[in-house]
């Protein structure tokens, strides 16, 4: 059998890895469109690698764009068979595969009101009727139960606490009579996460593919996220009576603040003032993690017993209408507003740094990780000035982060989610979902924690199992 990868190679975006059988069956591990990358062939969306028509079946580990968000081209390009995942997970690729289409069909549109496709017209790589036939081939499956998919495979998905729904996924293969196991990291959450579990104890494994995006650094205790977010709403909105503007992935860092936020308010310690959620896309987020309280941990379900919403405390709003968004950005009140995109590279938190970044009396937060090209890494280097929609913006408002809130395990987690696995007995590790530092620091780290061959494949690279 052969694993090709397919994206992530190199990257941390783009997840695309396939496994061919000697049956010709093939295998997807994830299908993730790749996002804030140059516009060279070698990261293009509109390029696959493979031809979906001979894919057989889809696991997809977690709903995060840069894993699901090629499904629908998947499908429109002959992919017919089931695409697997955690019922978690599922609800929630449905609600980013819609706004992926969306936002691709009011992109084409300004791009031909604007024109400035240069004589050619740039088609949505998917449209609305493609997620509706994605939807169709969606099948969930429980989580820890192992699942026979076929004669020649097996699967089972384990919790790994990356975001609502992100699971481990599993698989046995069966060849020529051996078989070979191969576990698939999928993004791995952080042991103590303030809301989900933390992630499950792995089976022994022959191959494994892990993700390395913070495989070179160590994270703050998520303990300090309430007090140390309170302190920045304190100096901005209470002392110099200005914005918080925090830009926010939709799916899982919206709803780690509002948790924060909410568990201040239970100790009578959330400054007064407003608190604004600016994203439809957030707001639907959030209503689908409160559908699924089997994948939060304890302390929540604790919680729960006496706050049926953990996500809901006095002076939240949620803003939906265009219209009440653009007020925003001329109110003079102090507020906290936690907008989409989380690396600030688009969506309505542009608009908001846009127009208060000039101001010293604002602060922008910044709460996970950026990748190196987006509005959101420039900040986090405090420059004088950004470029925003192609005009430059002096910058005044103070630049905050809080590296504690990210959803992917640093080093030391990744290395206690690998710790049920014998080094001696697995064949080989595959490092993935990494810029080139921290893949090379992670792949150092493991070779010292015993494994023998690990490697950091390129993409499109072909190995033999």
């Amino acid at each position: 059998m052969k694993l090709t990868f397919h994206g992530a190679a190199g990257t941390v975006t783009g997840s695309k890895h396939l496994i061919t059988l000697k049956n010709d069956k093939q295998i997807l591990l994830d299908c993730g469109m790749f996002q804030g990358m140059p516009t060279d062939a070698l990261f293009s969306n509109d390029v696959l690698g493979f031809d979906p028509s001979h894919v057989d079946y889809v696991f997809l580990s977690h709903a995060h764009i840069d894993h699901s968000g090629l499904l629908p081209l998947l499908v429109k390009r002959g992919f017919n068979g089931r695409i697997f995942a955690s019922s978690g997970t599922l609800d929630m690729t449905e609600i980013l595969l819609r706004d992926s289409a969306f936002i691709q069909a009011a992109d084409v549109r300004f791009m031909k009101k604007k024109r400035e496709y240069n004589g050619k017209i740039e088609e949505p790589l998917y449209t609305m009727e493609d997620v509706d036939n994605t939807l169709a081939c969606f099948e969930s499956l429980q989580t820890e139960i192992p699942t026979v998919i076929d004669n020649d495979l097996e699967v089972t998905l384990f919790n790994n606490g990356h975001i609502l729904g992100a699971t481990t996924v599993f698989l046995t293969l069966k060849e020529d009579g051996r078989r070979v196991r191969l576990s698939y990291s999928g993004d791995v959450g952080r042991y103590g996460d303030a809301i989900l579990k933390s992630p499950s104890n792995l089976p022994q494994a022959d191959y494994i593919i892990v993700e390395s995006t913070y495989g070179d650094r160590l994270h703050e205790k998520v303990e300090s996220t309430p007090e140390d977010l309170r302190d920045i709403i304190v100096e901005t909105c209470v002392s110099k009576r200005g914005k918080l503007i925090i830009p926010a992935f939709s799916v899982g860092r919206t709803q780690e603040l509002l948790y924060s936020l909410n568990e201040l308010e239970l100790d009578n310690r959330l400054p007064k003032v407003a608190y604004y959620v600016d994203s439809p896309l957030s707001t639907k987020a959030t209503l689908v993690v409160k559908r699924h309280p089997e994948c939060f941990n304890r302390s929540v379900q604790k919680i729960m017993k006496y706050d049926k919403d953990p996500f809901q405390f006095k002076g939240l709003k949620y803003i939906e209408d265009k219209r009440a968004s653009q007020a925003l950005n001329s109110t003079t009140e102090p507020c906290v507003i936690i907008s989409a995109s989380g690396m600030a590279e688009a969506g309505r938190v542009k608009h908001h740094i846009a127009n208060s970044i000039s101001d010293a009396r604002n602060s922008i937060l910044l709460v996970g990780y950026c990748e190196k090209n987006t509005l959101g890494a420039k900040l986090k280097l405090h420059p004088e000035s950004v470029t925003i929609y192609g005009e430059e913006y002096p910058v005044n408002a103070d630049i905050f982060s809080i590296e504690s809130m990210s959803a992917h395990a640093d080093y030391n987690d990744l290395c206690q989610y690998l710790s049920t696995q014998n080094p001696e007995e697995v064949t080989r590790v595959f490092v993935v979902h990494g810029e080139p530092d921290a893949q090379k620091a992670f792949k150092e780290r493991l070779f010292k924690k015993g494994f023998k061959d690990v490697l950091i494949p390129e993409m499109h690279e072909t190995f033999t199992l």
